[in-house]
């Protein structure tokens, strides 16, 4: 299940990591005008990345533990980012859908902690 959680929250993030830097107006066109680009282009490049390392580590033989915890807390910051702002009327209510994919990949980030363990 692990190497599971690892492809699809890297492919979710490669994903909507890439968006704002190959079509920013369609982004912005679907999450709104936003006052600072070059941060929604950081956030993007940095969700990306961490989408690559989610793939390269399901595709090693050993899954470190560590990438566990980098998938869980990933998810639960990025989930209460969006919620905290879009529940202010910061950023728009669409936030909320990825709040909720990021909710279901720290709960079963949470699943696999409690329940599985390590193998080689």
């Amino acid at each position: 299940m692990r190497r599971t959680v690892l492809w699809v929250q890297g492919i979710f993030y490669i994903l909507t990591g890439i968006w704002p830097l190959l079509h920013m107006p369609s982004f912005l066109a679907v999450t709104g005008p936003k006052n600072e680009v070059w941060l929604v282009v950081t956030v993007g490049i940095l969700v990306l990345v961490v989408g690559a390392t989610f793939i390269a580590s399901a595709l090693q033989k050993r899954v470190e533990r560590s990438v566990g915890l980098l998938g869980f807390f990933c998810a639960a910051g990025l989930a209460a980012i969006d919620m905290r702002y879009a529940f202010h009327d910061v950023i728009l209510n669409v936030y909320l859908l990825d709040a909720a994919a990021e909710v279901v990949l720290a709960g079963l980030w949470g699943y696999i902690f409690l329940t599985d363990k390590l193998s080689d």
